[in-house]
């Protein structure tokens, strides 16, 4: 299975593309992992935030293949444990060729990407920066690879 990140705008912490960096790579040992940035709208300014989600939204929905499973990470979502979360994968890695995961702009996504959806899942209750999530996120797949092959990364 192909595993797809897709953000919206270029994440700008040196720290955070540092951290993202080095978790796809560990990532890349047990299963391809990559991610793709749609580049952020310009001159967005005269757009209302619904404007600008659905701008968003049609460049999203070009990058995605009619046979992906799609995955909005996103704050109405189900939140797992990592071990779920990691079971979760696991199930999905014996059914799905391409697992894409969204993290959306800052006003989240347009009604077109939510119907597109195949689920939606959350990281916390609490709010993150959509920059932070990123890297929260890219930790999860590395931590949920380790426990699906039972190494000692996680403790409970």
């Amino acid at each position: 299975m192909k595993t797809e990140l897709l953000l919206v705008g270029k994440t700008v912490n040196k720290h955070f593309i540092a951290g993202i960096n080095d978790y796809v790579e560990r990532t890349n040992h047990y299963m391809p992992f990559n991610i793709t940035v749609i580049p952020e709208l310009k001159n967005t300014k005269a757009l209302t935030e619904e404007q600008q989600k659905e701008r968003e939204g049609d460049l999203i929905l070009q990058k995605l293949q009619s046979s992906d499973t799609v995955v909005l990470l996103d704050e109405h979502g189900k939140e797992l444990r990592s071990i779920e979360f990691a079971d979760w994968l696991q199930r999905k890695q014996n059914t799905t060729r391409r697992l894409v995961f969204i993290i959306g702009g800052p006003y989240g996504f347009s009604n077109a990407v939510y119907e597109r959806a195949n689920e939606k899942l959350s990281l916390s209750k609490m709010t993150f920066s959509h920059q932070m999530v990123r890297l929260i996120f890219c930790e999860q797949i590395y931590r949920a690879c380790t426990i699906i092959r039972g190494e000692p990364y996680h403790h409970e």
